[in-house]
């Protein structure tokens, strides 16, 4: 009896520590898909605004209409300098390259600054 309950409170906490996490990405998700756009990223950049920053140290892309300042990742990045190649311009078809893992899609939205004007 004893070991039935030890093994069901067991089972309850376990269940927990994954449904809540979870939840919780999940309910971020929810909220950038809402705005379509990051909720720190408000401001909209122009293409020749996007093209000043084309350096290692001030990069920004656009990918799918959308700025990114990843700068603070370009010393991160495991393909080394090819972020770089389309540093300060559009970055969509290489970022959606088969050499990008699928944590890349979510992990590019910490870096939107805003959306690209037409």
């Amino acid at each position: 009896m004893d070991l039935l309950v030890v093994t069901s409170l067991l089972g309850f906490l376990l269940g927990i520590l994954i449904v809540i996490p979870r939840l919780r990405k999940s309910d971020h998700g929810k909220i950038a898909q809402s705005n379509n756009v990051s909720p720190k990223a408000s401001k909209a950049y122009t293409k020749a605004e996007v093209s000043l920053h084309n350096k290692r140290t001030d990069c920004w892309i656009i990918i799918k209409d959308k700025v990114y300042d990843v700068t603070s990742y370009v010393e991160e990045h495991p393909g080394g300098d090819a972020i770089l190649t389309h540093a300060g311009d559009d970055s969509t078809e290489g970022f959606f390259g088969p050499q990008h893992a699928t944590r890349v899609f979510d992990m590019i939205e910490d870096f939107c600054i805003g959306e690209l004007v037409k």
